[in-house]
C-alpha cells in the first residue's frame, strides 16, 4: 500500500502500531528536525521560551514541516508581493499576484535553510501547482525515513487531464477562466 498526502502523518501510522512498520506514503515535504530552518525555530523560538507547541516532540513531524514550508511559501509570496507593490498592508490580489510569481529554486530553498525538507517552487498564474515535486517517505515504526529522490510529476500526461476537467467545471458553473492578462490586472492599477 503507497499512502497519498492526506495519510502521511505519524498520526496514521502510530495508531496501527508494527502493522504500520514499513508503510510507504508519498509527501510534499520531509519529516525531521535537522533542517537547518527547523534548527533555527528551534533556537530563536522555543529556545527562546516563545511559541505554543505544546509537546516538543511534534518538532520535525510531518505537520510541522509542513507549517513550516506554508510558513515560508507565505512568508516569501508576500515578500515579492511587497517588491512589486510596496511595503506596506497588500490586498488580497496583490498577495495572489505574489504567490503566482513564487520562483523557489534549489539554491533559494537551500539559502532558507530547507534544502531536502521541500523541492523548488516555481509558481505562474496558470500553473498553481508549482512544479509539483514529490517524494516517498517509509514509517520505520518510530519515524518517517525519505526513500527516494524528489520526483517531478509527467506533467505532459497530466496538464491535459487537468485542463479538460478545469475547462468542464468552468463551463457547467458558467466561470470565466482568468487569462494573462486578468491575472496582470492588479499589477497594472498599482
Amino acid at each position: 500500500i503507497i499512502g497519498n498526502v492526506w495519510s502521511n502523518s505519524e498520526e496514521d501510522v502510530i495508531p496501527a502500531g508494527d502493522a504500520a512498520k514499513g508503510y510507504t506514503a508519498i509527501t510534499t515535504q520531509a519529516s525531521g528536525n535537522t533542517y537547518p530552518v527547523v534548527q533555527e525555530i528551534v533556537k530563536t523560538v522555543y529556545g527562546a521560551g516563545k511559541g505554543n507547541l505544546e509537546d516538543k516532540s511534534r518538532i520535525g513531524s510531518v505537520y510541522h514541516n509542513l507549517g513550516i514550508v506554508n510558513g515560508i511559501l507565505n512568508v516569501e509570496a508576500i515578500r515579492i508581493a511587497q517588491e512589486k507593490f510596496g511595503h506596506r498592508t497588500l490586498t488580497g490580489d496583490e498577495v495572489r499576484w505574489g504567490f503566482e510569481h513564487l520562483k523557489l529554486d534549489p539554491a533559494k530553498v537551500e539559502a532558507l535553510g530547507a534544502k531536502d525538507l521541500f523541492h523548488s517552487i516555481n509558481v505562474s498564474w496558470d500553473n498553481h501547482e508549482g512544479e509539483g515535486y514529490v517524494t516517498f517517505q517509509q514509517w520505520d515504526g518510530k519515524k518517517w525515513n525519505v526513500v527516494s529522490d524528489w520526483i517531478a510529476p509527467d506533467w505532459a500526461l497530466l496538464r491535459p487531464i487537468i485542463e479538460k476537467s478545469a475547462e468542464a467545471y468552468a463551463a457547467e458553473k458558467g466561470i470565466k477562466p482568468r487569462t494573462a492578462a486578468d491575472a496582470e490586472a492588479v499589477a497594472a492599477t498599482n
